[in-house]
Order: C-alpha cells, then sequence, then structure tokens
C-alpha cells in the first residue's frame, strides 16, 4: 500500500498535474511572497497524511539514494541491484576486506518490516546449518537496515533447471530428502521459511542443495503463517511436484512453468507425465495439502517436514541412472609385413621348382683336420675336470666358520605410548565450531565418552571445506611410529604433522605434511617410517552418516612412539 502511495505522487510530479505546483507557478507569477508558497506545501503534505490514515495506508518510508558503486559499512560495494519489491532492494555486492561476492538486502530503517526483517535475520545466522545459505552481517545503520549473505556463484536455481525439463527420478529424490531434512532441523530451532519457492533453492555443481532466504525472505515481504510447519511442508511437496512433472501442482502458472488444467483437481504426478517414478509420486501427494488428493492417498499426508523426512528415508533409496557407454568399433583383423603395415597382401604364386644344388665333396684333408680339433676339445675338458675336482676336495677341507643369528634379546624394543598435553580443534575456515569444548573426551583413556564435529549435509562436510580435525600437542617433538583412532561409524582419516623444528601451532593447513590414511571405525595409521614432530593433525576426510546429517565422532586416540 505504501509503494502505491509513493507511486501516486511520483506520478503526479512528473506529469505536472500536481495542483500545489500549478499554485506556486501561478504564486510566483504573480509576486506572491515564498511564505505563501511554503505554507500551501505544508497544508498538502498535512492532508496527504489524513488521507493515508483514513484509507489505512503507512506513510511511505524515505529510502537513501543507492547506485553502483555505493558502499556499506566501508566494505560492501553495491555492484548490481536484482530485485526492487516492496520497499526494498537486493543487490549482488563484493566484500572488499575478504575479497568475495555477497547478497544484501536492502531497506529505509523507518520501513515497517525493518524491526522484524532484522530479528529473523539474526535468527537465522545463529542455527549455523550449511544447508541453509548463511546471514553474514545483519545491522542498522545510517537510516538504513541491510542484510548481507552468501553469494554462490557455482550454484544453480531450481527454476533454471526446471525450465530444462523435469529431474531424472535420482536428482529429485536428493532434492526432496535434502530439502525436507534441512527444514526440518530449522523448524527444530523454531525457524519457519513461509516463501519455499524454486527461486529460493539452489543445487551446486556436486549435487548439493541449499536453502536460501529462510527466515528473511518471508520478513522482507511481510508473510506469516499459522500453521508454519503445514505450509513448509507443502512448499516442499509442490517443489517435488515440480520436479517430476516440470508443472506447478495449482491452476494458475508460477515460476515459469505451466499449471494445471481448472476444474480437475490435483492430479498425481505420474498421471501428469509418463514415467514417473511411483513412489516419489505418492511423496508429492503426501506432502500437497488438498481435499481430492487425500480422499486417494493410501498413506497418511505428510504434515511436517520432519514426518515428511522420515517417510522419504523409510521409501526405497532410488539409484542414480547408469552411465552409458560408447560402443566400441568392431575389431578389424590386421597384418604385419615388412614395408606394409597393416596391408594384407597375398603369397605370390610359385611358378618354377626351385633347384638346390647337391652338396660339396669333403677331401681328405678337411677329414683330418676334423679329427684333430676333436681331440684337442677332450684333452682340455679332461684337464678343467681335474682342476675343479681338486678345488671342491680343498674347499672341504678348511673349516667353515659359523653363521650367526640373532637372539630375541637382540630385538628392537616395542612402541610405548606418547602422552598428549594438549588438543584444540582445526577447522580450515577458521570459524571455531567444532565443539572444542569436549575435545579432551578424545585423549580421556575412557572410551564410553567422545569428542564429535557438527552435523553437516553431506559425507564431504557439505562441500563447504576438505575436513576438520584435532591439533594434539605432544609438549616437545618425539618420534611417532603410529596413531590408533576408535570411531563410532565408519569416518576417513588423515594422520598429518608439523615439520620437527616447529615451536608453535601452525595455524594453516598448509604447515602439515600427510604422513597415513586410513577408513574404518578402529584406524591404525602407521608412517611409512618414523617422524619426529611435536604437533601431529588428526585429519577428517569423510564423515559417516548420523541421526539425519553427517558427523565424525571419535571416542579415544593412543599415539605410539
Amino acid at each position: 500500500m505504501a509503494e502505491r502511495s509513493t507511486a501516486a505522487v511520483d506520478v503526479a510530479d512528473n506529469s505536472g498535474d500536481d495542483p500545489l505546483t500549478a499554485k506556486a507557478d501561478t504564486a510566483a507569477t504573480d509576486g506572491v511572497a515564498e511564505e505563501q508558497k511554503a505554507a500551501e506545501q505544508t497544508t498538502e503534505a498535512t492532508e496527504k497524511k489524513a488521507v493515508e490514515r483514513q484509507s489505512g495506508e503507512q506513510p511511505s518510508p524515505t529510502a537513501p539514494e543507492l547506485h553502483s558503486g555505493h558502499k556499506l559499512a566501508k566494505r560492501y560495494r553495491l555492484e548490481e541491484c536484482v530485485t526492487r519489491l516492496d520497499g526494498f532492494s537486493s543487490w549482488r555486492a563484493v566484500d572488499e576486506k575478504l575479497r568475495r561476492a555477497v547478497g544484501v538486502h536492502l531497506l529505509p530503517a523507518d520501513h515497517p518490516r525493518a524491526r522484524s526483517v532484522l530479528a529473523a535475520a539474526r535468527s537465522s545466522a545463529l542455527l549455523g546449518d550449511p544447508r541453509f545459505v548463511q546471514v553474514l552481517d545483519a545491522v542498522e545503520e545510517n537510516d538504513l537496515v541491510y542484510v548481507v549473505h552468501e553469494w554462490l556463484p557455482d550454484s544453480t536455481e531450481l527454476t533454471a533447471l526446471l525450465a530444462l525439463g523435469p529431474l531424472e527420478a535420482h536428482d529429485a529424490y536428493q532434492l526432496v530428502s535434502q530439502v525436507s531434512q534441512a527444514m526440518a532441523a530449522a523448524h527444530r530451532e523454531g525457524l519457519a521459511h513461509l516463501r519455499l519457492t524454486p527461486s529460493a533453492v539452489l543445487r551446486s555443481s556436486t549435487g548439493q542443495y541449499r536453502i536460501r532466504g529462510l527466515a528473511v525472505n518471508a520478513a522482507l515481504r511481510g508473510i506469516t503463517a499459522e500453521r508454519p510447519q503445514r505450509t513448509d511442508t507443502e512448499a516442499i511437496g509442490a517443489l517435488l511436484y515440480a520436479a517430476l512433472t516440470k508443472r506447478w501442482p495449482y491452476d494458475s502458472d508460477a515460476y515459469g512453468l505451466s499449471g494445471l488444467p481448472k476444474g480437475v483437481g490435483l492430479l498425481p504426478p505420474d498421471q501428469v507425465r509418463a514415467g514417473v517414478h511411483r513412489g516419489l509420486s505418492e511423496i508429492a501427494m503426501r506432502a500437497l495439502a488438498n481435499d481430492g488428493a487425500t480422499a486417494s492417498r493410501q498413506e497418511p499426508p505428510c504434515t511436517t517436514p520432519d514426518e515428511l523426512a522420515k517417510a522419504v528415508a523409510a521409501m526405497p533409496r532410488v539409484k542414480p541412472p547408469e552411465p552409458e557407454f560408447a560402443t566400441p568399433p568392431e575389431y578389424q583383423r590386421t597384418t604385419y609385413q615388412q614395408g606394409t603395415y597393416g596391408r594384407p597382401q597375398q603369397r605370390p604364386a610359385i611358378t618354377q621348382p626351385v633347384i638346390v644344388p647337391p652338396p660339396p665333396l669333403q677331401s681328405r684333408t678337411g677329414t683330418a683336420l676334423k679329427w684333430a680339433v676333436s681331440a684337442l676339445l677332450i684333452a682340455a675338458l679332461g684337464l678343467g675336470s681335474w682342476q675343479i675336482a681338486d678345488r671342491l676336495l680343498a674347499e672341504e677341507a678348511t673349516p667353515k666358520t659359523p653363521v650367526t643369528t640373532p637372539t630375541a634379546d637382540e630385538k628392537p624394543p616395542p612402541p610405548k605410548p606418547i602422552a598428549i598435553e594438549s588438543a584444540t580443534d582445526f577447522d580450515p575456515l577458521g570459524n571455531g565450531a567444532e565443539n572444542g569444548q569436549v575435545i579432551e573426551n578424545a585423549y580421556d583413556g575412557d572410551p564410553s565418552t567422545s569428542w564429535h564435529t557438527v552435523s553437516y549435509a553431506s559425507a564431504e562436510f557439505g562441500n563447504l571445506k576438505s575436513g576438520v580435525g584435532i591439533m594434539l600437542d605432544l609438549g616437545k617433538a618425539q618420534e611417532i611410529s603410529s596413531v590408533e583412532l576408535s570411531f563410532v561409524g565408519n569416518t576417513s582419516v588423515e594422520l598429518r604433522t608439523a615439520p620437527s623444528d616447529a615451536s608453535e601451532t601452525p595455524s594453516s593447513i598448509d604447515a602439515f605434511t600427510t604422513q597415513a590414511s586410513g577408513d574404518g571405525t578402529d584406524v591404525t595409521l602407521t608412517p611409512t617410517k618414523p617422524v619426529t614432530s611435536r604437533y601431529l593433525l588428526v585429519w577428517l576426510t569423510k564423515l559417516p552418516d548420523s541421526d539425519g546429517g553427517f558427523r565424525g565422532k571419535l571416542t579415544e586416540i593412543k599415539i605410539m612412539g
């Protein structure tokens, strides 16, 4: 309503039909004093506010002039306006301090929804779930409220994916599985989305789905709901329906998708398009609220994201399509002949018989020479045999020196445990959120206690980082022969060490050298040769599935030297 009032004032100013402007021009022409002009402007402003109060409209907020190149907090430089609606604008910007792209929502501080937007942004930032696009900053400054969030240039909106056609069954399964689990986690913390549209869901190049605008998008538009869990569940069902059919599950077009024909109700996806996975079609119908669909359901409806996530987990896993390989070319037999490789040649025909000349006659002189050479060879063999026999008899007469073997006392000493002086969690992003307060549980000698990472959306840390781990300080440089680790769930892990002369804890992952790697629940990491170091890094590279997410859990560390 405030936007329409502002637009009306702009049109009146541009058209020249505003009665106040006409009065001012006439007064100037007739020599009327400036005080009368100011009084008329004040009177009209008062009348305009009275009309707004009678019509229930709020005074339009006055937004500062913003343009490309404008800088917020001497840090965020606005680059391109991507949305301008309802008194707020959204921009692509650059964080000059960290040299990365970010997104920014802007609205005047006197906007009626400014307070709710700030509250929603700060609540979303506290969630810290990597399955959502993270809020980085929420500030009120210089009559302006702005919210800064991640910008993911390597991700694609679901809107753009659906423009190319329906998703494969495996991709649609991943979509509903990941989005429902993420929203279930958000609702457990009291957060709702309420505007979960195809443009709010992004897919990364690795197939990971992320959700943007948690709580903030709804606050910007003033959207509320009496049953927020039901609203978000139905929205997930609509996303799955669109992914399976490339149709919006209502009788109106939306988000670049055609709606269903009017008057037919909500048809199951497998009746809208041939070849739709039947299990996913049933999941979509259970999530959507529709009386006509409810009557045809064999399973109970899902009314919360948690119920929907459990229903998806209970169905048989949808496997990815088998890779297609090109048919190899037909084998062609080749031959190799001197000078002509690969070209078969015909055998030449024999036209004349080959005449073999008779062997020459041997003379008497040649026969005598042959017998003389044979006699010399026999004599030489006899002399050689006599020398060999004489040498063997001499060796038997010489006493042999006994060969000694090492006794059991000469074996190297067994490895001994090395005490860990202290430990800290190690995160390459520097977030410091890997539960460092319980890290001593990993080496307290009690297998019933453990240290664990935060929960991620995938085994590869939601594709946010290469790994996380524990930095161990042995107090002084010592020789390490192996490290024994006990995990809950199959975990991939590496042993990395700092240089032997390092005198303080390294701050970068590049300062460590990988010595060994392995995976499993009980893992022994043994370097190819003993290594000397004071600082060891137990580096987790792949996490096991745990309670709907992925989390590493380390119960015990033992270092042998």
